[in-house]
């Protein structure tokens, strides 16, 4: 390192002639790059000299200020950065011209704190703005007044939990380790709120105690009654919708299915005529031979034999009476009875609206051999299911007063119940052969 001039009137003192001319000295100073004074050029790594951003920063670190203006180093953390470069920048623009003075001016090497005194240029005075920019506030001051605001009813908010990025919390004086804890608890679980005392005062309630904390739980289940109220509305919600669900299979979802079992007999029917097969004359229960046609009705419906619930009657079908003490003529018989019996509700429903027959509908009975034609003579609008001199031979009540061949109908009564049953005659007006063609009433 370059020692200070000597006084030209020290003894041992060099000779004036190895620093002349006037002027030399300072020159060589100037030219002077001592790491201890000057700030490197360029970016790096240093803490203690952060990288200047473009030349005007490079001029201002090289710029020689007076020991008027020389900065004050404010008490702080020497291993700060951002503090080092505000104390040590802060009172220097870049480009500025040295303060002016006397024709020797006193400069002052920066970090040494020693002036060299020496003649050099007459620096220009510097100008201030006409408003002075407010002093930076340093680190300490601001995590302070941070530390004022955020202070709740004279307790401390927790530091990291409550407080939001980028801010102190209560009480951090702004240093660098202070920092680093603030940072570090950001990522930590949120605190659980403080219970509020039941008087409302502020603070803190007091935890409560296992007794306390029994009684609570007990007090928060429900009691028997209302346990034993919502298992008995789950069981009627429950056999209502079953019920619904039943209602729609026996009002809707029957129909369907006898409809289309109906439909394939009657079809079968017709094909086992039309291949040539001759009808035995006795039929098995539940085996189709006929087809009943009622035109005002709209109804077309198989006949079979036998009144089965599950094996005729469900099915769609009309079922023939022709077992035991209930057997009745069959159509192509000279004289007798043919009487059949149908659902008035559900399974098909064939005879739903026989109630509104008058005298004079006709009722065809379509077999193999002929087409057979009655005509509607009377109705029984109710009747004992045990009353069966309905179907006689001669049945009482129907208006008939001879042997002859004639047709009965029967059903339950009223809608959707089997209380009684309905009858309804008839009387054969009509006995056509097929190879003669339809009966008037099926072609019109």
């Amino acid at each position: 390192m370059t020692s200070l001039r000597p006084d030209a009137g020290q003894e041992g003192s060099h000779a004036q002639g190895a620093y002349e001319p006037d002027g030399t000295f300072e020159a060589a100073v100037e030219r002077l790059a001592d790491p201890l004074n000057d700030p490197l050029p360029g970016p790096h790594a240093s803490p203690w000299f952060p990288a200047e951003t473009g030349q005007a920063g490079a001029e201002a670190s090289r710029t020689p200020v007076t020991a008027a203006q020389a900065p004050v180093e404010a008490p702080g953390e020497w291993y700060d950065p951002e503090g080092y470069q505000r104390d040590w920048y802060g009172q220097q623009r870049p480009g500025a011209a040295p303060a002016s003075g006397a024709d020797e001016a006193t400069t002052v090497m920066p970090g040494l704190g020693t002036a060299i005194p020496g003649p050099g240029p007459t620096p220009t005075p510097v100008k201030e703005p006409a408003e002075a920019s407010p002093p930076a506030p340093s680190d300490e001051t601001i995590g302070l007044r941070t530390a004022d605001t955020r202070a709740v009813s004279g307790r401390e908010v927790p530091d990291s939990s409550t407080t939001a990025p980028g801010i102190l919390p209560t009480g951090a004086t702004g240093g660098r380790a202070e920092r680093r804890r603030a940072a570090k608890g950001r990522g930590r679980r949120r605190a659980e709120p403080e219970r509020v005392a039941v008087s409302g005062a502020a603070g803190p309630a007091a935890p409560m105690s296992r007794l306390e904390a029994r009684r609570a739980a007990r007090a928060a289940k429900d009691s028997p009654a209302v346990v034993a109220s919502r298992v008995v509305g789950e069981v009627f919600i429950t056999f209502g919708v079953l019920m619904l669900l039943f209602v729609t299979y026996q009002l809707w979802w029957t129909n369907v299915r006898a409809d289309q079992i109906a439909g394939r007999e009657t079809h079968k029917i017709q094909d086992d005529w039309a291949s040539g097969e001759r009808s035995p004359g006795v039929f098995e229960p539940g085996q189709g031979f006929a087809i009943m046609h009622i035109p005002e009705l709209d109804v077309v419906a198989p006949i079979a034999e036998g009144i089965s619930k599950e094996k005729v009657l469900d099915r769609g079908m009309v079922g023939h009476y022709g077992e035991g003490k209930l057997k009745t003529a069959m159509p192509s018989a000279k004289q007798g009875n043919f009487a059949v019996a149908g659902h008035r509700n559900t399974h098909g429903e064939p005879f739903r609206y026989i109630n509104k027959l008058k005298p004079g509908d006709p009722i065809v009975v379509e077999t193999q051999d002929a087409y057979y034609t009655y005509e509607m003579t009377s109705i029984l609008p109710q009747t004992s299911p045990s009353n069966v001199a309905v179907i006689d031979e001669v049945p009482p009540g129907s208006g008939f007063d001879a042997p002859g061949r004639y047709i009965t109908l029967t059903t339950c009564t009223p809608e959707f119940t089997s209380t009684y049953r309905m009858i309804v005659w008839g009387k054969m007006v009509e006995e056509r052969p097929r190879s003669e063609g339809k009966p008037d009433a099926l072609v019109g």
